[in-house]
């Protein structure tokens, strides 16, 4: 399938001269401190870590909401995350100075991540240097690269293609999460990434394409090309990019902001899905690839609670080390409220758990903290009753699936709703 390129982008500007001095490992050097600054990692893939007296004293700092809590946990980690807890995970991707972090900004941000994970990497587990080895290599020139700090990234410096293998077809509900930074340069107008179901290529089925010049989706009975209007934002700088399916029903995201809302998309459900990368020769126009994960999205609410007595979420957010609730959880818990305000008879309790990554007594303390967070918000944000909520943490007591897999431990940190 050819990319279709941006008009808006044709007439854009030639990368800086400044840049161009740069050797290739400086240009990569300086890129992974500027990524290191902006984004904030997701810990859903990391090796599972050898627990230390040291990590359980910086997520206990963490607990007390000291100044320096976040700082010691860095230390004491020798990372720029903590192990999370209660469901949580840091907001991968989005660059720490131009995401709003206003609950106003993400008003109409409506994007609830499935609840069962099909498949995840950050590319923590792959050698550097090498193609990743969960990945189906197609064409180009990709390699996994590590950045100061320990970030890792699938870095394309040319059109390269790939397949994500799922361990089933592509559910007819389904989310895809893609942490990618765009080129840095204004010098080429093609998309920095094409997604599409199966092996890609086929003109039947709708394919997704987006970069700094805006969204596009080609193929199928729907055509629409939206531009943003903050391109400069994302040129060379990490952005989260999400997709929610539900049957023919396609929205696109890319932070805060929904750029599409499709109701005839014909994405093709398959066993794969194709990547496409737009990378360039230049460092400073490769494309970087940070996190993937795609999930299933299950039954509502009010359907599991009534059938199973439980519903899990991997949609609420935390700020790293803590229990508190990150702006983009916003829509998961309005879905919970609502669910709850229509039936009050409803009494449930939040149970917070995590994967056995970290400290055990460490986790317990944090996943009671934010489960208590997510009560307090839902009562005083959003209008639940108190006598409808009880909270507790469990750490990692009560695994869902096993921590050996990133998909397991993935399963594992959620928030719970069980019927009481």
């Amino acid at each position: 399938m050819s990319v279709r390129l941006f008009p808006s982008l044709l007439a854009a500007l030639t990368l800086a001269v400044g840049a161009l001095t740069l050797s290739p490992a400086a240009a990569e050097a300086q890129f992974g401190r500027r990524l290191k600054d902006a984004v904030k990692r997701t810990a859903e893939d990391k090796a599972i870590q050898k627990a230390t007296e040291k990590e359980g004293q910086a997520i206990d700092g963490a607990m007390s909401g000291g100044k320096d809590s976040t700082a010691a946990a860095t230390a004491a980690t020798g990372d720029t995350t903590a192990a999370p807890a209660a469901g949580g995970t840091a907001a991968a991707g989005v660059a720490a100075d131009s995401a709003p972090a206003t609950k106003k900004a993400w008003a109409n941000y409506d994007f609830i991540p499935g609840q069962r994970t099909l498949f995840l990497t950050d590319f923590t587990d792959d050698v550097v240097g090498n193609f990743p080895q969960r990945l189906e290599f197609k064409t180009g020139a990709m390699e996994v690269v590590e950045f100061e700090g320990g970030q890792r990234a699938l870095k394309a410096s040319d059109q390269s293609e790939f397949l994500i293998p799922l361990p089933e077809v592509l559910p007819d509900k389904y989310t895809i999460e893609l942490d990618v930074t765009s080129r840095a340069g204004r010098g080429s107008s093609a998309s920095t990434i094409h997604l599409a179901g199966g092996r890609g290529g086929d003109h039947k089925f709708s394919a997704i394409e987006w970069g700094n010049g805006g969204f596009y989706l080609m193929g199928g009975p729907v055509q629409v090309n939206l531009d943003t209007k903050d391109r400069d934002r994302y040129l060379g700088k990490p952005a989260s990019f999400r997709i929610l399916g539900d049957g023919k029903y396609l929205k696109a995201y890319v932070d805060e902001k929904r750029v599409a809302n499709i109701p005839n998309a014909e994405f093709a459900r398959a066993k794969t899905l194709f990547v496409r990368l737009q990378g360039r020769d230049d460092d400073k126009d490769a494309v970087y690839l940070t996190r993937i994960r795609v999930a299933e999205s299950q039954k509502t609410i009010y359907d599991a609670l009534s059938a199973e007595g439980r519903w899990a979420t991997q949609g609420i957010l935390f700020d790293i080390g803590k229990a508190d609730i990150k702006p983009e959880s916003t829509p998961t818990l309005k879905q919970i409220a609502t669910a709850l305000k229509e039936h009050p008879e409803l009494k449930v309790e939040i149970q917070g758990h995590t994967d056995n990554v970290g400290k055990a007594d460490a986790n317990l303390k944090l996943s009671q903290a934010r489960a208590d967070a997510v009560a307090k918000a839902l009562t005083g944000e959003h209008g639940v009753g108190a006598g409808q909520l009880t909270a507790k943490g469990y750490g990692d007591s009560k695994p869902a699936t096993d921590n050996k897999t990133a998909e397991g431990r993935a399963n594992n940190r959620r928030v719970e709703l069980v019927k009481s």
